[in-house]
């Protein structure tokens, strides 16, 4: 199965908030693609990738994490707003 990660969609959000530290939230199906994501984003923003490795309910589990200026989650549903 393939999903669309909406990674440029990602990029230019990190741009425009011209964020320097990023952390990215995987549910546990996607984690091992965590690295491919970080490198990516990494290699087109100006943005250092933290990876998040703790549990990831959904949209209301959000990891506290002081030293980034962004947060990025990802799930397996689409996310309807």
């Amino acid at each position: 199965m393939e999903y669309d990660l909406e990674l440029e969609k990602a990029v230019a959000q990190i741009k425009k908030a011209k964020a320097r530290i990023v952390c990215i939230q995987l549910p546990d199906g996607l984690k091992p693609e965590a690295k491919k994501i970080a490198d990516y984003l990494e290699q087109n923003t100006n943005a250092k990738v933290i990876i998040w490795l703790g549990s990831c309910y959904g949209a209301c589990d959000v990891p506290e994490i002081k030293e980034a200026d962004m947060l990025i989650q990802w799930g397996h549903s689409e996310w309807k707003y």
